[in-house]
């Protein structure tokens, strides 16, 4: 199967760094027309790698509605319009309810949510005025298996994956496909993963239907599909991309373990 997605216009949310630094290079090399919205960049020089294509930069904060407004402007008045939208930005918040501040649970209800609804209701016109286009909005395994400590992150998106469905069936009049996808785990350094001790990681490793860690690449490559018309008939829906964590009870027996 070939997808091609030439030309296509995407922006990718969070993008200076981690996942979704590797979404944006992905699309990037699949021949789009990239732009990475974030709060701000490490470097100056967002060219690929042979210097022949480049991922524009353009600082944005997606829970200040001013801010996603002059950011999707910018966009559309660069590129005349906006094919995919990929809200990855997102951020964890960690702590107990008994121990959770207010204010941080805000900021991630504002962030991880917020952003995702700020972002989707400044790009849905932009893609109903040219009859088509991709949501695709980044949700969690905690959205389907949450952690004790993570109610304000796990709360966050699993109302991301309910506004998915909602905003599907609201687009799909115009050919516009909104879905989610919950990745599992991706050492990065907001996690820590790859830094715990090895009994720690084996822990998490064991519940793993693949039992090896997820890489941004993984990801990527279900963005990439979801974006492309292979996957026209696909929305209002929850991809989990978590190497079938949880898939048994104990995932663990059928590596020996």
């Amino acid at each position: 199967m070939h997808l091609d997605l030439t030309d296509r216009v995407v922006v990718v949310t969070g993008a200076a760094r981690g996942i979704g630094r590797t979404i944006a290079a992905r699309f990037l090399a699949e021949g789009c027309r990239v732009v990475a919205l974030d709060l701000a960049f490490d470097t100056a020089d967002p060219t690929a790698g042979d210097g022949s294509a480049i991922v524009e930069q353009v600082v944005c904060d997606v829970a200040d509605p001013a801010s996603v407004r002059a950011a999707v402007d910018t966009v559309v008045e660069r590129h005349g319009t906006i094919d995919v939208l990929v809200n990855n930005a997102g951020i964890n918040v960690e702590g107990t309810v008994a121990d959770l501040r207010w204010d941080a649970w805000r900021r991630c209800m504002d962030v991880n949510l917020g952003g995702t609804f700020l972002m989707s209701q400044a790009v849905a016109p932009v893609m109903q005025a040219a009859g088509r286009g991709r949501i695709i909005n980044a949700a969690s395994f905690a959205a389907i298996v949450p952690s004790v400590g993570s109610a304000a992150y796990a709360a966050s998106k699993s109302a991301v994956v309910a506004f998915t469905r909602v905003l599907a069936s609201e687009l799909g009049p115009w050919d516009i496909t909104v879905n989610a996808y919950a990745p599992g785990m991706v050492p990065t350094a907001m996690n820590g993963f790859a830094t715990m001790p090895t009994e720690a990681q084996d822990r998490l490793l064991d519940t793993l239907s693949l039992r090896r860690w997820e890489t941004p690449d993984d990801v990527a490559d279900l963005l990439v599909f979801v974006a492309s018309d292979a996957a026209g008939y696909i929305t209002g829906t929850l991809l989990d991309v978590s190497g079938g964590k949880l898939a048994t009870q104990i995932p663990a027996r059928a590596h020996g373990r």
